[in-house]
């Protein structure tokens, strides 16, 4: 039978789900590649079985002719609770702007709701547009019932989500962060599940003092509570200083991920690279914000021997989605190739879609410690998978899984998504949203924090 979401939806927990007819399967798993007409078996929240001709057995089958099955992308850093100030500063100049229009100017207005409804939003789009494992940096952690919010909008979306916690960068707030990760850690993360904490950073003390800079106190922290850190904010000198000095003290490896990453020197890249850090870049936040050299630095992580992950940052400026990424990444680092290389006999050195789809999953799902969970379509591995249909108007005739999934897909492709067997979207629909209520709490919520920061002419 072709089981209907009704069924899915009440079926018992560890039911297996067959995806039969898979016009192709886009493992990204090096060992599987990509599989034409083949079929994928789900048993409760795992992948069981990858391959051509799979019995259905007692399984729900699903048939997903004409489309191309694929992993969910995996979001390395965005600042979700800024959801409902998306685009209000569409060509933001440059950093500093950024930072005094919203971390000092609009943050310090947020209260508990208005960081659930942002990140309940971000989470959202993020489903919608394919994402099924987002990293939350959340550095508005005013008192401990912002953090709360934060993390129980996420759990209430079905995402997979990675709170990693910070405190603001301005304005008052508790005092309570980093001693407050132990609560957190304790209160919402014992018990395992979709949710896993980490902890944020920023490299060094130029944006908003050394508090809340990397070093051995909050590396204690997260090692005390067996957490990964995420460092935002990489780039120039002073944080190419600032990674020398943490290789000679211990405090880099495989739990870091440093994001953004421009303008670093070849010696910082050499101690990530001998220390097994990991890289999370943001290709239209460094090239539209303008970040130290504006250039997203792929070439520098791939010369290191760095494969990394991909993420969105700030949606006051920028798109949501993973596509607008990867190709963004794709089409900077082939201009870059070949200008270095024009009027000589050399030939350039280019990346290609297999590439930056694997940024986009396997590599980000490894640089945020979850490379054993989520990222690509190996058996055993929680059941993320996108259900993308392959002969849409602006797909059809599929040629190339991969091109078509990295340069002809939109949110609009994705039929379905499921995260760890459940399914959050379908028929092209979002599960468990009411719009019209959802909408209502958005331009609540952003008219309040605007006018109570003294922006509220920053609205249609």
């Amino acid at each position: 039978m072709n089981a209907t979401l009704d069924q899915l939806r009440r079926a018992v927990p560890g039911r297996r789900v067959l995806l039969t007819g898979a016009a192709a399967v886009v493992t990204m798993d090096p060992g599987l590649g990509v599989l034409p007409r083949a079929d994928l078996l789900i048993d409760g929240e795992r992948i069981a079985a990858v391959g051509a001709g799979l019995p259905a057995g007692d399984a729900l089958v699903i048939d997903v002719s004409g489309a191309v099955l694929a992993p969910g992308f995996v979001d390395t850093h965005r600042h979700a609770w800024e959801a409902q100030l998306r685009r209000i500063m569409p060509d933001v100049n440059d950093l500093g702007e950024y930072v005094t229009s919203t971390l000092a100017g609009i943050a310090p207005a947020y209260e508990p709701q208005d960081m659930y409804i942002g990140t309940r939003l971000a989470a959202l789009t993020a489903i919608d547009s394919g994402i099924t494992t987002m990293l939350d940096f959340s550095h508005n952690s005013r008192t401990a019932a912002h953090s709360d919010a934060a993390i129980r909008a996420l759990a209430d979306t079905g995402i997979r989500g990675v709170h990693a916690s910070m405190r603001p960068h301005f304005g008052d707030w508790d005092g309570q962060w980093p001693a407050d990760l132990t609560r957190l850690h304790d209160t919402h993360f014992a018990a395992g599940g979709l949710l896993t904490l980490r902890l944020a950073a920023l490299a060094t003390g130029e944006v908003a003092g050394p508090d809340l800079a990397y070093g051995e106190h909050l590396a204690r922290t997260a090692r005390d509570l067996g957490i990964g850190v995420s460092i935002d904010a990489v780039f120039g000198p002073p944080s190419s200083e600032a990674i020398l000095g943490w290789a000679e003290q211990g405090l880099l490896g495989p739990h870091v991920s440093l994001i953004h990453c421009t303008g670093l020197t070849r010696q910082a890249w050499q101690a990530m690279a001998d220390t097994g850090a990991n890289v999370a870049l943001a290709p239209t936040s460094d090239a539209q914000i303008g970040l130290e050299s504006a250039v997203p630095a792929i070439d520098e992580a791939l010369a290191a021997g760095i494969r990394p992950g991909l993420s969105i940052d700030v949606e006051v400026a920028l798109a949501s989605d993973m596509f607008t990424q990867m190709r963004a990444l794709h089409t900077v680092q082939r201009m870059r190739a070949v200008h270095a290389v024009y009027g000589t006999g050399e030939q350039p050195v280019r990346i290609g879609v297999h590439d930056v789809l694997d940024f986009a999953t396997l590599q980000g799902a490894r640089s945020i410690g979850l490379g054993d969970v989520a990222g690509s379509l190996t058996p055993g591995k929680q059941a993320d998978v996108l259900v993308v249909r392959a002969e849409d108007l602006n797909n059809m005739p599929l040629n190339d899984p991969i091109g078509t999934l990295v340069l002809g897909c939109d949110a609009r492709n994705i039929d379905a998504v499921l995260i760890a067997g459940q399914v959050r979207k379908w028929a092209g629909t979002v599960l468990d949203v009411e719009l019209s209520t959802l909408r209502e709490d958005v331009r609540a919520s952003r008219d309040r924090v605007l006018h109570a920061s003294g922006h509220a002419g920053r609205r249609l």
